[in-house]
């Protein structure tokens, strides 16, 4: 059981993160009985806070308007988590690495000397992942503002940049488009104009998502918001739908055209893998896009350094695979079969063309 204070530092923690309480659910977190808990109200009355109770069986314990709750009132789990949440926020949101060290430094210094000791301890260094191809830090100007029209459900005008590079739909070849084209635009179109209801932020794999109803789709996308350029509030508000499916991650992960067609990469492919796409999307790198097709069954577009590689890469599911293509991924599985059939010492034909290019230095 907690000391006095101890306790009365730990409400005033509750109250700040909300105002209300449950007399039952207060004990519980205090390891007290009711009655403890009473006493411990009455004692931050007595301190000039104003908490009120409602009577009943539900009785519930208010901490009322006008309060002056210390400013920094952390326990141990909550110092980590704001340590670490400063620490990595800059690694997807632009402008933030000043003022998040600045941040992190103001709130350090008015800790006690033991949480100051905890946060010391947990430092984060970012590496950048070389097998996948994370996107750009997205401008917190652009988050709030993508986020403003989320949370007051305003109908949002914007000019979205295409993964596809002109003359080139997806980075797999000329011509070629997995997603096609968007109302309005060609495959090779670099950047579309769209008018969208946003719905909901999601951030999967390092990247910021923004699930959307498209007004001229009139459907369910999903876009990547570092790829929102020039936007506007239209002012109009919209009444929310529901989305298929009660979870948004999971909507999202769902999604074949989410905008992460890895075009940087220099080879891409797409092939059919004889396993759940959840299970795939699970273990995939977060520049890879999965579909489900039925029955149990998934689609996997995915970029590598080169054709053996995506070949190789492709085979960690460890479930049979259909190629979809182009050319250059069937043959660079059959060159990998033969290459493995003679690390096992396997009879095996004279060995195809080699598709390798000179691997890169990454």
């Amino acid at each position: 059981m907690a000391e006095t204070s101890a306790r009365l530092l730990l409400l005033l923690s509750l109250f700040q993160s909300r105002r209300q309480w449950p007399g039952t659910v207060l004990a519980e977190r205090l390891e007290v009985s009711p009655r403890t808990v009473r006493r411990d109200i009455g004692r931050l009355r007595e301190l000039g806070y104003p908490v009120s109770v409602t009577k009943g069986p539900g009785s519930a314990y208010r901490l009322d308007a006008g309060a002056k709750i210390p400013p920094l009132l952390f326990d141990d789990e909550q110092a980590i988590a704001v340590a670490v949440a400063l620490q990595t926020a800059p690694s997807t949101v632009a402008g933030l690495g000043e003022a998040a060290a600045r941040a992190l430094t103001t709130v350090r210094q008015v800790m006690p000397q033991r949480l100051q000791q905890r946060v010391d301890a947990v430092r984060v260094t970012s590496i950048d992942n070389v097998w996948d191809l994370a996107a750009p830090p997205v401008d917190s100007q652009l988050l709030l503002a993508v986020g403003s029209a989320v949370r007051h459900r305003e109908v949002l005008r914007c000019d979205y940049a295409s993964s596809h590079g002109p003359g080139q739909a997806d980075g797999s070849g000329p011509g070629r488009a997995i997603n096609g084209p968007g109302p309005g635009g060609t495959a090779a179109d670099p950047e579309l104009s769209l008018r969208v209801e946003p719905h909901h932020l999601v951030m999967w794999s390092g990247r910021w998502y923004l699930v959307a109803w498209d007004l001229a789709r009139c459907g369910w996308r999903t876009f990547r918001v570092d790829r929102i350029t020039r936007h506007t509030s239209t002012g109009h508000r919209f009444i929310p739908k529901e989305l298929p499916g009660e979870d948004v991650t999971a909507f999202v992960v769902g999604q074949f055209d989410r905008g992460d067609t890895p075009g940087q990469w220099a080879c891409h492919g797409e092939v059919i893998l004889d396993a759940p796409a959840a299970v795939v999307a699970r273990w995939a790198p977060g520049g890879a896009v999965v579909a489900e097709v039925p029955p149990n069954r998934c689609r996997l577009a995915l970029g590598a350094w080169s054709w053996p590689g995506l070949a190789a890469l492709i085979g960690t599911f460890g479930c049979d695979i259909e190629v979809i293509g182009p050319p250059e991924l069937t043959a660079a599985c059959e060159e990998l079969a033969h290459r493995y059939a003679a690390a096992a010492g396997l009879p095996n034909g004279p060995a195809p063309p080699t598709t390798a290019a000179p691997l890169p230095c990454i």
